[in-house]
């Protein structure tokens, strides 16, 4: 997001420097992005649009090429999208208390209730994190002052909830392992902790990753070729970017530097990307060769 024009904006190095370009810039566009990429390496991003809009946007024609997702009124927040084998999107997100779940998979845009909060105002799905398994099958972690998980991979929609101990499970970030287990980093809001949580042995096992201080906020997970999980978040009491991982067998951090908002990738030789705001400078930032 530019928030000196308003405008959502895109950045690659693919030609061995940074190019920028202009994607959307009708009205106040670009908020809350989430960003895949096709098999062919084309680029997918859900946003929030204007009018409170869901918006995506692709450049798999060549052209960039954007399209509304939900237009009916009320409140959104956050998107996360994923791109499925066919280059079909696939997008979880927030609307008026609700966690909705939208994809063009048949050609049009279809859209479904995933849990819906009943009232005037619920936090049902405010932060959202998508994944697809091997067969298509979505899977979805989210916050209602807990971390909720829903998957359609019995046909229908089933949630779950896997932390309730307290206000827990916002800025969610879930990624599939190999045979289809779930793994999501979230931050505990009444303990301002790091947490990870994983069904990987049949049941969900809860981790505190780090509670040193007020930290956890903005998580994003990636996981490496072996399994081992990368977590970026924001220390809110020093204003830092941290990145921890297990990869050694125990949790280990380090400081990045000043940042926040945060979107972490693995490329195949499991060296770690991150994209960050710095508030400093209000830049956008980009750091890799973590391992």
């Amino acid at each position: 997001f530019d928030y000196t024009n308003g405008d959502l904006k895109y950045a690659t190095n693919a030609s061995g420097a940074w190019v920028t370009t202009t994607v959307d810039s009708y009205a106040n566009v670009g908020l809350y992005t989430s960003l895949a990429l096709d098999a062919a390496g084309h680029a997918h991003i859900s946003y929030f649009g204007e009018n409170t809009k869901i918006k995506y946007a692709t450049n798999a024609s060549g052209a960039w090429v954007t399209d509304t997702v939900d237009y009916t009124p009320g409140r959104r927040y956050n998107s996360s999208l994923t791109i499925d084998t066919k280059g079909h999107a696939h997008i979880s997100y927030y609307h008026n208390s609700n966690l909705k779940y939208a994809t063009n998979a048949s050609g049009a845009w279809v859209r479904t209730m995933v849990e819906s909060t009943k009232g005037a105002w619920g936090n049902t799905g405010l932060t959202s994190s998508i994944a697809l398994d091997k067969k298509g099958r979505v899977h979805i972690g989210y916050y209602n002052k807990a971390l909720k998980y829903a998957t359609n991979a019995s046909g229908k929609w089933v949630s779950t909830t896997v932390d309730n101990r307290g206000n827990v499970g916002y800025d969610t970030s879930l990624e599939l392992d190999t045979k289809g287990h779930a793994h999501i980093s979230y931050y505990d809001v009444t303990n301002t902790a790091l947490k990870y949580v994983t069904n990987a042995s049949g049941r969900w096992i809860k981790t505190t990753v780090d509670e040193d201080g007020d930290v956890g906020w903005y998580t994003s997970l990636g996981l490496d070729t072996t399994g081992k999980v990368h977590i970026s978040y924001f220390d809110a009491t020093n204003s830092t970017l941290k990145y921890t991982t297990n990869a050694s067998g125990e949790w280990a951090s380090a400081i990045v530097g000043a940042g926040s908002y945060n979107s972490l990738a693995l490329d195949a030789s499991d060296g770690v990307h991150i994209g960050f705001f710095d508030p400093l400078t209000y830049d956008l930032m980009y750091t890799t060769g973590i391992r």
